[in-house]
């Protein structure tokens, strides 16, 4: 069904309208999820905006990314046409991710410094931007 839906891809996710980057396409489902699905990560909050005039402290503390990791069903998910380089995390997350708590909250701080790192090297910053609609 949906072949374009593959790893890197950034798509428009259905957590109040935030970006997410697909991490694992499942066109087929599993045996807890029986639908065609990805497992996303995405930014629940962007980081602030960052003048000259500010100093370290404060642009470290503008500079942080709230990240989430969610199973999203195809229906659910809005893809576009840009991608995202996902190597640095992609194999942090994984279906067996979601079924303990620990799990969940390491691959979040992982996706968390990965988001944190490419926004800071300056490359795809129309990610890290807040969606206007």
């Amino acid at each position: 069904m949906a072949k374009f839906l593959n790893t890197g891809k950034v798509g428009i996710g259905r957590y109040a309208g935030k970006k997410v980057v697909i991490l694992t396409a499942k066109d087929d489902g599993s045996k807890s999820h029986k639908f065609g699905h990805a497992i996303v990560a995405g930014i629940e909050r962007q980081p602030g905006s960052i003048t000259k005039k500010m100093g370290a402290k404060k642009v470290a503390k503008r500079s942080k990314v709230k990240a989430f990791i969610k199973v999203i069903n195809y229906n659910h998910l809005l893809p576009t046409r840009y991608t995202l380089n996902a190597s640095a995390f992609q194999n942090a997350v994984s279906a067996e991710t979601f079924e303990q708590p620990e799990q969940r909250k390491e691959a979040k701080k992982t996706v968390k410094a990965a988001f944190e790192e490419i926004n800071q090297s300056g490359k795809s910053k129309w990610f890290f931007s807040k969606l206007n609609f």
